[in-house]
C-alpha cells in the first residue's frame, strides 16, 4: 500500500486537497478527532466549510492566547517590571496607551509627545488603527483601567484580523483549504497576536495575496500599498512579483500591481506628509537610527565583541546583506528549471529581510506565518520552524527577567538568550532551504505534487515563460494514475522539451 506521502486525495484535478490523505503529520494527528477522513465522506454538504472551521479554530486559539495574557492583564504590567517577562505575557499595547499620548487624546504625529520620542513610532495607517482603539476606550476610571480596557478593544480589532487572514489562506489556493489550519493551529501565531499591531498589515497582505490568486492586478496593489502604509515589510513582495512577471512577460499586470500600491499609499501618507511631515518622518528616522536590538544576529556578534560595530556600520551591511539575499532570489526565479511560485518568493523575501535585519521583534513571526503555509503548506516542517519560534518566544521574555530582576537573577542569563536566538535563525532558514529545495526539484512540492501549477499566482498559473536564464519546463499536467483503492494525481507528462 502506498503511504501517505505518495498519495494524493483528489479523483479530478478540481477537487479538493485533504491532508490527512497527503501528509503523514496531519493523518496522525487527525487520530485526536476520530482519524484521517474515508474515502465515502461526503465532502462540501455540509454547513462545516473548511473556511468556517478554520475561522472558529482561529479564534479559538485567539481566545488561547487571550487567556495566556491574563497574568499580565491582572497587574503584571502595572505591579512590577520583571512579573510581564517571568510570565512572558507582555503587550506594547496598554503600556504604548499612556506612553504615546493616547490617555491624554493627543493626535498621533500631530502633537509632540512628553519625552525623547517626540512623535509616534508607527507607520500612518497603524496610527489610525491606535487611534480608532483609543476612541472606544472608556476614558473614565483609572489610568490601569483604561489601559486593560484599551489592549481589550484592540485584542478585539486584532481578533477580525486573524479571522480575515485565515480566511484569506484558506480561498488562496483553492483545492488546499485544509491548509488554512496550519495558520489557525500555530502557536507562535497566538502568542504573538497582541503583542503589537503587526496583524493589520499581515490582514491586509494575506488579503492582497487572495486577489492576486483571483487575477484582481488592481486590488493586489491597493491592498498591498495598504499594508506597506501600515507595516514596511510588504512592499518587498513587488520584488519578487517584478522577477516573475519579467520571466512570464506580464508586465501589464504587474504596472497594474504597482500603480495601485502607490496611489493608494500615498492616499494615506500624503495628508500626514503634508501637514506634519516630522511627526510622518518619525517612523523612518527611528527605523534607521535604531542600534543593535533583540532577536538578530547582530546583537550575538555586539555582545561578544569588545568593540561592537557602529549603527551606521550595521545599517550598510545589513542593507548590502538583504540586496544580496534579493538578487540571489532573482537569479533563482530566472534560473529555475520551473518558474517559482509567488507565495514561496514572497516567504523567501521577506525571510530573508528578518534573517538580516538588525532587530527581531517576537510578533515579527506573524509576517511569515501565511506566506510560509502557501509556500510550504507541509506539517512537518511547519512544526519544526514553530517549535523553534515558540522557545525564541520564552527566551526573549526570560532574557528580559533576567535583566530586569536584579541581584536574583531570575530567568535566562546572555548566552542562553544567545541560543534562543540561534535557534529562531536556524528554524527560519531551515524552512527557507526547504522552499527552495522545492523550487529547485518541483516534484517535491506539495502543491505542485498534487496537480497545481501556482493557485497563488493570478495571471502566473500556468503562464508560459518569455525570459528564462537556461532551460525551462512547460507547467506539468496532473496524469490520473490509479494507486490501490485510491487514485493518485501527481503522475507527469513529458513536458515535451525546453522553452
Amino acid at each position: 500500500m502506498p503511504s501517505a506521502e505518495s498519495t494524493q486525495a483528489s479523483a479530478h484535478p478540481s477537487d479538493p486537497v485533504l491532508p490527512t490523505r497527503e501528509d503523514r503529520v496531519a493523518a496522525a494527528g487527525s487520530e485526536l478527532i476520530g482519524g484521517p477522513i474515508g474515502r465515502r465522506a461526503l465532502l462540501g454538504t455540509s454547513w462545516w466549510t473548511p473556511a468556517r472551521v478554520i475561522v472558529l479554530v482561529a479564534i479559538g486559539m485567539f481566545a488561547l492566547g487571550l487567556v495566556q495574557k491574563a497574568p499580565c492583564y491582572n497587574g503584571g504590567w502595572f505591579f512590577g517590571a520583571s512579573s510581564q517577562y517571568t510570565h512572558a505575557c507582555y503587550s506594547d499595547i496598554p503600556h504604548l496607551y499612556n506612553g504615546r499620548g493616547f490617555a491624554d487624546g493627543l493626535v498621533p504625529y500631530f502633537d509632540k509627545l512628553p519625552g525623547d520620542m517626540q512623535y509616534l513610532e508607527y507607520p500612518v495607517l497603524t496610527g489610525v488603527f491606535m487611534e480608532v482603539a483609543s476612541w472606544l476606550t472608556p476614558g473614565s476610571g483609572s489610568i490601569q483601567h483604561q489601559e486593560q480596557w484599551y489592549w481589550m478593544v484592540n485584542a478585539g480589532m486584532l481578533m477580525v484580523c486573524a479571522a480575515v487572514i485565515a480566511v484569506c489562506v484558506t480561498r488562496t489556493h483553492a483545492r488546499r483549504p485544509w491548509d488554512g489550519l496550519l495558520v489557525a493551529l500555530a502557536p507562535a501565531f497566538a502568542l504573538t497576536a497582541t503583542i503589537n499591531w503587526d496583524l493589520l498589515a499581515v490582514a491586509l497582505t494575506a488579503t492582497a495575496m487572495l486577489m492576486w490568486s483571483r487575477g484582481r492586478s488592481l486590488a493586489f496593489g491597493v491592498l498591498l500599498g495598504l499594508a506597506t502604509a501600515a507595516k514596511l515589510y510588504p512592499f518587498l513582495l513587488l520584488g519578487p512579483l517584478l522577477v516573475l512577471c519579467w520571466r512570464a512577460g506580464k508586465w501589464r499586470a504587474f504596472g497594474t500591481a504597482l500603480g495601485g500600491a502607490v496611489v493608494s499609499w500615498l492616499v494615506v501618507n500624503l495628508p500626514v506628509m503634508l501637514f506634519a511631515f516630522e511627526g510622518w518622518s518619525k517612523f523612518y528616522t527611528f527605523s534607521q537610527d535604531r542600534g543593535v536590538d533583540f532577536g538578530s544576529f547582530w546583537l550575538i556578534l555586539a555582545q561578544n565583541s569588545s568593540d561592537p560595530l557602529s549603527t551606521e556600520t550595521v545599517n550598510t551591511l545589513a542593507t548590502l546583506m538583504m540586496l544580496l539575499s534579493c538578487a540571489g532570489i532573482a537569479a533563482l526565479t530566472l534560473s529555475a528549471p520551473r518558474r517559482p511560485r509567488f507565495a514561496q518568493l514572497a516567504f523567501l523575501i521577506v525571510a530573508a529581510f528578518i534573517l538580516t535585519n538588525k532587530v527581531y521583534s517576537p510578533q515579527y513571526v506573524l509576517w511569515l506565518v501565511p506566506l510560509a503555509v502557501l509556500a510550504r503548506p507541509k506539517w512537518r516542517d511547519f512544526l519544526v520552524w514553530q517549535a523553534c519560534e515558540v522557545a525564541y518566544f520564552l527566551g526573549i521574555w526570560m532574557y528580559l527577567a533576567y535583566t530586569t530582576s536584579g541581584d536574583a537573577h531570575k530567568g535566562l542569563p546572555t548566552d542562553g538568550y544567545h541560543w534562543a536566538i540561534g535557534l529562531h535563525l536556524l528554524g527560519t532558514a531551515y524552512l527557507c532551504v526547504m522552499v527552495v529545495r522545492d523550487i529547485l526539484l518541483p516534484d517535491r512540492d506539495p502543491v505542485r505534487r498534487a496537480g497545481d501549477d501556482d493557485p497563488s499566482g493570478g495571471v502566473l498559473d500556468g503562464a508560459e515563460d518569455s525570459f528564462v536564464l537556461g532551460p525551462a519546463v512547460r507547467p506539468e499536467q496532473p496524469v490520473a494514475q490509479a494507486v490501490g483503492p485510491q487514485v493518485e494525481w501527481g503522475a507527469r507528462r513529458p513536458s515535451g522539451g525546453s522553452l
